[in-house]
């Protein structure tokens, strides 16, 4: 990751302009996913709203950290048991009663948006249901803990205590992370983890926090041939949600609201 470096106002304010874009395109794509289509008519979806916006895709072209293929896509689209990085594509049709993640990043101005929301497809079981809104609330119980003079892991303890208490699991092999002119920035943002431990948050930090859940076990599978798809284990269901905040003396600023869900 890139060194972590802090934001002034004017920074933190092209952020939230980039942030508002992820969360319009993640707002409207709430009555785009519907059983019958694939997960390349939501990538084409998310990529002509990013550039209708003046934004350029963040993630069409990212280099593979493992050392295979560039991703193709301009959105994550994770299905089911797929926890993150799923790969777009034209064979991939949405069944009534899955579930989608789709994770969208966002090049606007020299800084990075990023976000990522927990879709069903039509009517879903109760289970599923409340995977999403336990992980959803986790975010929410995270992100406010993005307050001056608390510790990167206050934010992993609070979405690993809710998560663990309604009966789901934290999959522990990916991270939050700081973001701004790079996409990957430090600190490094585990989602569990005891309190008052790792770095002091301070004032001009721009947090991606992004809880990703299982319904079953947390173990990660990553053998899909794409190289990027990483699934449960288990293949039990599996939840993302993301969203960035700015770290601010009047307390956690939740980017892109304004202007997205």
């Amino acid at each position: 990751m890139s060194p972590m470096v802090l934001k002034s106002s004017a920074e933190i304010a092209i952020m939230d302009e980039a942030n508002g874009i992820v969360r319009s395109i993640l707002g409207d794509l709430e009555g785009f996913v519907r059983p019958g289509r694939t997960t390349m008519d939501i990538d084409s979806f998310v990529e002509r709203r990013i550039r209708e916006a003046g934004g350029v895709p963040a993630f069409k072209g990212y280099p593979n950290p493992s050392g295979g293929s560039d991703f193709p896509g301009s959105a994550c689209t994770s299905v089911n048991e797929e926890i993150v990085h799923g790969v777009p594509s034209s064979r991939v049709v949405l069944n009534e009663g899955d579930v989608v993640s789709v994770d969208i990043g966002v090049v606007f101005r020299g800084y990075y948006g990023d976000g990522a929301t927990t879709f069903p497809v039509g009517q879903i079981d109760e289970r599923s249901s409340a995977l999403l809104r336990v992980t959803n609330e986790a975010l929410d119980l995270g992100m406010d803990q993005a307050r001056v003079g608390n510790r990167v892991s206050d934010i992993g303890h609070a979405v690993q205590k809710h998560v663990e208490a309604n009966g789901f699991s934290i999959v522990r092999d990916f991270v939050g992370h700081g973001i701004g002119s790079q996409l990957h920035e430090e600190p490094q943002i585990p989602n569990f983890g005891e309190p008052g431990r790792l770095q002091r948050l301070v004032a001009g930090m721009v947090l991606a926090i992004e809880p990703m859940v299982a319904a079953g076990r947390p173990d990660v599978d990553m053998s899909a041939s794409d190289g990027w798809t990483a699934r449960t284990r288990d293949r039990s269901r599996a939840a993302h949600f993301e969203k960035c905040v700015a770290v601010t003396d009047t307390g956690p600023t939740v980017l892109g609201i304004a202007r997205g869900a």
